[in-house]
């Protein structure tokens, strides 16, 4: 079989997720309002959080890096996907699938540990407040923050290098709607065990490290909530943690799921789906489950007449 060299030259194929017309229309208005609705959602959060001084708090810092997150996230595949989606011309070079891949490597990594360092900063919150400026300050936040950033990207560089240097010889034609890792594996006539080995260990090392640090944090909040005596301020209380665990552990569940299997267990439909939740779906409800229905947040949006549309 032919093997392609690895130039950047190179081009592939972005199969989508349909050929069947009708359904590229969907999936494209679909795509469109969901990035519509992350950018303006996300920025008008970064917008709000500049503007207002009472938000400058470690809560606030760490929703402001979530949103540059999630904006680069989408940003990096989602008008790709809407350019294909409606193209006849679904393809893509290799310089333009390591950027993809590395991208979105990189801000998977960095929200996985970001999640993870929101979810201590309410733990000591509600459950250790009289330590919470000692704590949580300043300082503290930015070196966090900029550990997860630094993490991350380090940690895409190791994983996005040697797939590149893999021979493909199988097909050109990815059956995905965006670079991702676990097709090009399966796309290589190369043994990728040592590709395999890298990302269990990435995993485990940060996915799965970030999202029992989160769950352990959220099992002390709700056992905090549960001691408190105000039937009204406990649901309200719990009601914000529950939906926070909801969509951490959906995004972990997802990530987990797509990178933690070996390469012979992926299913091309499956995975396409899969992807789905964390590439499109959680960045675009993270505003809105952490922060936009927030009493803070409503008020800043009222007294400067913004984004009214969006609440």
């Amino acid at each position: 079989m032919e093997t392609f060299n690895q130039t950047f030259s190179i081009k592939f194929i972005l199969l989508g997720l349909s050929d069947v017309l009708y359904l590229q229309v969907f999936f494209f208005i679909v795509f469109l309002l969901m990035y519509m609705i992350t950018l303006s959602s996300n920025l008008l959060l970064i917008l709000v959080v500049r503007i207002n001084p009472t938000l400058k708090t470690p809560m606030y810092f760490f929703l402001s890096n979530l949103s540059v997150i999630d904006i680069c996230f989408s940003t990096c595949i989602i008008p790709k996907v809407l350019v294909n989606t409606l193209s006849k011309d679904r393809s893509i070079s290799l310089m333009a699938c390591s950027i993809q891949m590395y991208v979105h490597l990189a801000m998977g990594a960095v929200e996985s540990m970001l999640l993870a360092i929101m979810a201590y900063d309410r733990f000591v919150a509600i459950c250790r407040p009289l330590h919470y400026n000692a704590t949580m300050n300043k300082k503290i936040c930015t070196c966090l923050v900029s550990m997860a950033w630094s993490i991350g990207f380090l940690n895409s560089f190791i994983l996005v290098t040697p797939v590149l240097k893999l021979p493909f010889c199988r097909s050109n034609h990815v059956n995905h709607f965006f670079c991702e890792i676990p097709p090009f594996l399966q796309m290589s006539c190369k043994d990728p065990w040592t590709n395999v080995i890298v990302i269990y260990i990435s995993a485990v090392v940060i996915v799965m490290c970030s999202f029992f640090l989160t769950l352990i944090s959220y099992i002390h909040i709700i056992s905090s909530i549960l001691n408190i005596r105000s039937s009204q301020g406990r649901c309200k209380t719990f009601s914000t943690c529950a939906s926070h665990l909801v969509v951490v552990t959906i995004y972990y569940g997802t990530i987990i799921f797509m990178y933690i299997r070996p390469p012979t267990t992926h299913y091309p439909q499956t995975d396409k789906m899969v992807s789905l939740v964390y590439t499109a779906v959680t960045p675009m409800l993270n505003p809105f489950i952490y922060s936009i229905r927030n009493k803070e947040v409503k008020g800043t949006f009222k007294c400067n007449n913004i984004g009214k549309s969006h609440l």
